[in-house]
């Protein structure tokens, strides 16, 4: 069996979009150029020295921030595997090789046309001079071997010893021309923070570098308050290499110096206790202990009917792709239960799962907590598991996940006396006093006697303030106009008592258990909670950037 059987064929719509490697039992690393037109269900890895694992779907995990230009960096997407492959991954040469490579043969292996099998090309650098501090330039070794053409972007460069360096990102444009650019490790580590933890540097060990990156990913998780800077002194000590000139502005960022540029071994370890220490210390780091199962929902340009869903899962910090296709909506209920179940096979062992369903504004009143848990089990799955609501162009704005972040950290732990404001049915107060009241007050639960559709720019203000969590009856008040008393007036009456003294972070374990309550009633129909909906919002259980996963540009 070849040790090297991680090199991998890109293919979409069953046509050669590219190369790629195995960095991880189920991530494959490649250019975000092969994967800019994927859409889901159509993209697929091969490994050709393994024919007989087969053709195998992906998913797009994350990206580089390329913006589409051939020029523009960060030309890197991250693809994820449903399962993990029984082959060794790719190894990698320490950081800096490339001072040496004008004079060592690189090999790429790619999949140029008429070879789907693959064919080998031989390239060496100009010079360790990045171009763009971007990438490193390649020629051909030879004049008549094989150039370096449509099918060898995203493959890896490798030393003679099969020890990566770097990546094929740009290839020949024209027939003949034996030029190429390759993204060094160096830069592949700055676009995707998860490459750090893979590549050895200074005589670490693989175990040093995945603890240093795992804790790196709790502190974000837990939004842990830490000076970077101090943590990187205490890591060399007095007589280490000083601070950069412009120090750090992030945790990660000075974990991937002490990484990469500080030449002590033990530099890793000490970074890693002290961080440790802090995280041990920290009230906020038991409040962050949920892992979330993704559904994401939106409306497909392909047709009015048309729906786009993707599900994840959330393990050590990372998002998991489980499934994304594009669905006629009478058929997403189904695949979505499907979804649900395999991602808990993603879930590490005893995690605290959150089913959070994102959605477009105007689907967030959808009764997905009523949803069966599947085609043999009718316990709506609202009430199998703690389930929430997000709202999508929240989710996906880096300006309200800021806010929101903000407060929750401000209370570490969670808000232990929350500021409530409650929104009762005929409330005719303008919208833009509703959101100076909610910002003012800064309330972080906002309680409304309505669907949304019935007051849908008091919703708005609470949305966009932005209040961390809302609670609504999906079949509540439908207006102004009636008499007293109505069904939003009681739902507002029972749920400020049974809300007393929580704290926002256990109101998901809290309205499941409203949930079953109500569902076990003898009567459902006439119980005040019937049809509860929760949206909660903590960004911190979303540690990465929200992306698609079908397309790795933003």
């Amino acid at each position: 069996m070849s040790r090297d059987a991680w090199h991998a064929r890109i293919e979409y719509g069953g046509a050669v979009a590219g190369a790629g490697f195995l960095v991880a039992p189920r991530t494959v690393l490649t250019c975000a150029h092969v994967v800019r037109d994927s859409e889901p269900g159509l993209l697929t890895v091969s490994f050709p020295n393994r024919p007989d694992l087969g053709v195998l779907p992906a998913a797009v995990s994350a990206h580089g921030g390329w913006a589409g230009g051939v020029t523009d960096p960060g030309d890197l997407a991250v693809l994820e595997l449903a399962d993990d492959v029984p082959l060794s991954v790719a190894r990698f040469a320490p950081p800096g090789i490339e001072l040496g490579l004008a004079t060592q043969v690189l090999v790429a292996y790619g999949f140029p046309d008429g070879y789907d099998e693959g064919q080998l090309a031989e390239y060496r650098a100009v010079s360790a001079t990045r171009i763009a501090d971007e990438w490193v330039q390649l020629e051909a070794v030879t004049a008549h071997g094989q150039p370096l053409t449509h099918g060898f972007s995203g493959a890896a460069a490798t030393l003679p010893d099969g020890r990566v360096v770097g990546m094929i990102a740009q290839v020949a444009g024209e027939h003949g021309v034996r030029v190429a650019r390759m993204l060094p490790t160096e830069v592949l580590a700055r676009h995707w923070p998860g490459f750090g933890e893979l590549v050895p540097a200074h005589g670490d060990s693989p175990d040093a570098a995945r603890r240093l990156y795992g804790l790196v990913r709790r502190a974000a998780d837990a939004g842990l308050d830490c000076d970077p800077n101090r943590l990187y002194m205490d890591a060399v000590g007095p007589f280490g290499p000083p601070l950069p000139p412009d120090g750090f502005t992030s945790l990660r960022s000075a974990a991937g110096y002490v990484h990469w540029e500080v030449e002590d071994p033990d530099a890793v370890a000490r970074f890693a206790d002290r961080l440790e220490e802090l995280l041990s210390a920290s009230p906020a780091c038991a409040a962050v202990s949920w892992s979330p199962i993704l559904v994401e929902l939106d409306r497909s340009g392909a047709g009015a009917d048309q729906v786009t869903v993707e599900v994840s899962a959330y393990r050590d910090g990372l998002r998991r792709p489980v499934g994304a296709v594009r669905l006629p909506r009478a058929r997403v209920r189904a695949y979505v239960q499907e979804c649900v179940d395999e991602a808990f096979t993603h879930l590490a062992p005893g995690a605290d799962e959150l089913i959070t369903f994102v959605l477009p504004r105007e689907w967030l009143n959808e009764p997905v907590a009523g949803w069966e848990c599947g085609p043999d089990d009718s316990t709506p799955l609202g009430c199998a598991h703690p389930l929430v609501v997000a709202d999508r162009s929240r989710h996906h704005s880096a300006r309200l996940r800021h806010q929101l972040g903000k407060k929750w950290q401000r209370s570490g732990s969670g808000f232990t006396s929350p500021t409530v404001h409650r929104v009762d049915c005929g409330n005719r107060e303008r919208p833009a006093g509703l959101r100076k009241r909610l910002r003012d007050k800064e309330a972080e639960l906002a309680l409304y006697a309505t669907p949304p559709v019935a007051a849908p720019d008091h919703f708005e203000a609470g949305l966009n303030t932005p209040v961390p969590v809302l609670l609504w009856p999906r079949s509540g008040c439908p207006g102004a106009d009636h008499g007293t008393p109505c069904a939003g007036t009681a739902f507002l009456d029972g749920l400020v008592p049974y809300l007393h003294g929580a704290s926002p972070a256990e109101l998901p374990r809290l309205i499941q258990t409203l949930r079953e309550e109500v569902e076990a009633a003898d009567d459902p129909d006439r119980h005040w909670a019937r049809d509860v909906q929760l949206l909660w919002d903590d960004p911190r259980c979303f540690p990465e950037p929200p992306a698609s996963l079908h397309t790795p540009v933003a």
